[in-house]
């Protein structure tokens, strides 16, 4: 299919859909609080029929009223859901929960789980909990907590640890908590001699991923199989300051941009020829405008979350996949398991804007939901979009992030009361929707330094590179329009060590005596100068200032009758929000 064919049937799509597509109706004050307090409704349903039918199983069966193991059978819905309770300010069930899990909890089981969903929904569940469970500014603290969530965290990573025990240090896909990586696991990703001392430092290896899917498939896109990688990119970036990881995802967003974008659409092409071999819509792309909104790429993200939008709405849902050159559901791609990501995404352009159009948006979802998957005892799947037939599953996310982007859109237009809108900290959202406060603590900035070069898996990892003084010239600098300080330290008399401030998940500056590859580890030579014994005095710690974290966006301002002026207006302004979006 040509280049010309292509644009023509992108257009068509366009015109086909253009009636699905609702102007904004304004939803006012009082609406969006009975939203709001709806989607907590929708919570607590699914909450309770979960605790009621189905805990201490993994996951709800809505219909049946019954519960199964489908991960590891440890609670796994509870687990995913206790952020959103504190989320919700619901101090007595959270501090039950987390109670239970520190008495009951264990992994020493033999089980074989999944690596990569035992990761998002367990680890970051429980380190997530602990964060806001452990700290009195959270309002949320449990005075009975002594670490229990934090010590399971560690001792889960441990058990999972054995999956990354590879060549390359990309991990096999499952790992049995009591033995370690079954014989039969499959080596695929880890046999070739290409990727092995590919690394991007420590911390950074897995970032790899994105040279694996080059070298072994030949299809790209934004969606199924490499969706988190694009966000683990710059939300890493954002919580830990790591440099590294927002040059990764500046090439690969502009790869993306270049060869995938078919304005509003996203497809897939070939690898070598960038030809479009897949003109599909799939579900996992709906992530995307909200990532858009965290890169500060507004305008593609509304117009592509319209398109996306006008599926859900000519469905009720959006299918697992949309076939844009049929304008048909993709044949074998048409349930809907509950899935979050346009909401989430509804919700970052709500926030970045203050457009009525995306509370619109969350009231049609907010009704299909209640109309299309209410079932007895929570929600259920939909195995086919086109006739809305249910299927008795009910998916720990639904708990962990659908409700609660629904929850966090209606709350933030009513005047927001929450602990991520107005806590002591910003948070960055995991890949499950788990909250990560962007603190001092966590950011690892301070070993900036630390990570530039390539160490394939051996070595000291907090080897710290001095650069003479005649080197100093050769500085890059490694501006970026997210952040704002680097402080230089004490040095020797020959050397210079440069070490960033604890500032909140966000650092910019340069690194010594690097050049573009060595700097992000593609290539690393040690410097050649060897007249000079490389010491450094003991650094003298100044007194560090935490420094809040901006991001510019552009929100337009309140009316007095409606909660954000009326679509279509021109009286937007820029205003600096208070921290990122």
């Amino acid at each position: 299919m040509g280049g010309t064919q292509i644009r023509s049937v992108l257009l068509l799509v366009l015109l086909s859909l253009a009636g699905y597509v609702y102007p904004a109706d304004g939803v006012f004050r009082e609406e969006a609080k009975q939203l709001r307090d709806e989607a907590r409704e929708m919570f607590y349903h699914a909450f309770n029929g979960y605790m009621d039918n189905a805990f201490p199983l993994d996951e709800l069966r809505p219909l049946s009223c019954a519960g199964e193991d489908t991960l590891g059978g440890y609670a796994l819905t509870l687990i995913d859901s206790l952020d959103t309770l504190a989320l919700l300010g619901d101090r007595q069930r959270f501090a039950t929960s987390v109670e239970w899990l520190g008495k009951n909890l264990r992994f020493d089981i033999n089980k074989t789980v999944s690596v990569f969903e035992t990761t998002i929904r367990v680890l970051g569940g429980l380190l997530s909990a602990h964060l806001i469970a452990s700290d009195y500014a959270t309002g949320m603290r449990v005075p009975s907590y002594d670490n229990q969530l934090l010590n399971l965290a560690e001792d889960l990573a441990r058990r999972l640890l054995p999956a990354f025990d590879t060549p390359t240090g990309i991990p096999f896909g499952s790992v049995n908590l009591l033995h370690g990586v079954d014989k039969h696991e499959s080596k695929f990703l880890n046999k070739s001699p290409k990727m092995q001392c590919v690394d991007f430092g420590h911390g950074v290896q897995s970032l790899i991923w994105l040279v694996l899917i080059l070298m072994f498939l030949q299809d790209a896109g934004i969606g199924t199989s490499i969706d988190s990688f694009y966000e683990y990119l710059l939300k890493a970036y954002l919580l830990f300051g790591h440099e590294e990881y927002l040059y990764i995802f500046q090439e690969a967003y502009a790869a993306a941009m270049h060869y995938l974008y078919h304005d509003p659409w996203y497809v897939e092409v070939n690898m070598d020829s960038a030809a479009i071999v897949w003109p599909l819509f799939n579900s996992l792309q709906a992530f995307w405008p909200g990532l858009q909104v965290l890169a500060g790429d507004i305008n593609p993200a509304i117009r592509t979350h319209a398109a996306f939008l006008s599926v859900w709405r000519r469905y009720g849902f959006t299918p697992e996949g949309f076939n844009l050159a049929s304008l048909s559901v993709q044949h074998g791609q048409k349930s809907y398991p509950l899935r979050p990501e346009l909401i989430e995404s509804t919700y970052w352009l709500y926030k970045a804007t203050r457009d009525p159009r995306y509370l619109d948006a969350g009231r049609d979802m907010i009704a299909s939901l209640q109309y299309g998957t209410r079932c007895p005892c929570g929600y259920c799947h939909i195995s086919d979009v086109e006739h809305h037939k249910q299927e008795d599953h009910m998916e720990s996310f639904f708990l962990a992030e659908t409700v609660k982007y629904l929850w966090l859109l209606f709350d933030l237009a009513v005047g927001p009361d929450n602990l991520v809108e107005n806590g002591p900290y910003k948070y960055v959202f995991s890949t499950e929707g788990h909250l990560l406060p962007a603190t001092p603590q966590i950011s690892l900035a301070r070993e900036h330094c630390l990570y530039y070069g390539a160490y394939c898996r051996s070595g000291d990892l907090r080897q710290t590179y001095f650069v003479p003084e005649s080197e100093k010239d050769k500085k890059e600098s490694n501006d970026t329009k997210f952040y704002d300080s680097w402080t230089k330290d004490t040095h020797s008399s020959d050397y210079t060590t440069f070490e960033p401030s604890a500032v909140s998940g966000s650092i910019k500056g340069f690194c010594p005596g690097l050049n573009h590859g060595q700097k992000f580890g593609l290539l690393y030579a040690h410097l050649t100068d060897e007249r000079h014994d490389y010491e450094t005095n003991q650094v003298q710690q100044k007194e560090s200032t935490t420094v809040q974290s901006h991001s510019v966006l552009v929100l337009r301002s309140q009316s007095s009758d409606h909660l954000v002026p009326e679509y279509g207006s021109d009286d937007s302004q820029t205003h600096e929000s208070d921290g990122t979006p």
